[in-house]
């Protein structure tokens, strides 16, 4: 009898290990190659200093690790300043 119990113990395991397996196929990766980064209006926050702007413009975009290692910028436009200017990636 307890060799039966060990037996079904051990075939357990196995199952769960199986169901296990299936389920990190389906889980999201660790180092994920997409990241969300914020942009933010280069010219508004040279003029918050001399308070000109009531705000600042920021997007929220992702961008690819590996194509674009570097900082983002990209012409966007920018309602503080009612023009499209250079906004510029931040860090969180």
């Amino acid at each position: 009898q307890k060799e039966k119990q060990l037996g079904q113990k051990e075939n357990r395991k196995i199952e769960n290990l199986g169901e296990l397996k299936t389920q990190s196929r389906f889980m999201a990766k660790s180092k994920d190659v997409r990241v969300t980064i914020i942009l933010e209006c280069t010219s508004c926050v040279r003029n918050s200093v001399n308070k000109e702007s009531t705000g600042i413009s920021r997007y929220i975009t992702q961008k690819n690790r590996h194509n674009m290692p570097s900082q983002l910028e990209l012409k966007k436009f920018c309602p503080y300043c009612y023009k499209h200017t250079i906004h510029e990636e931040i860090k969180k």
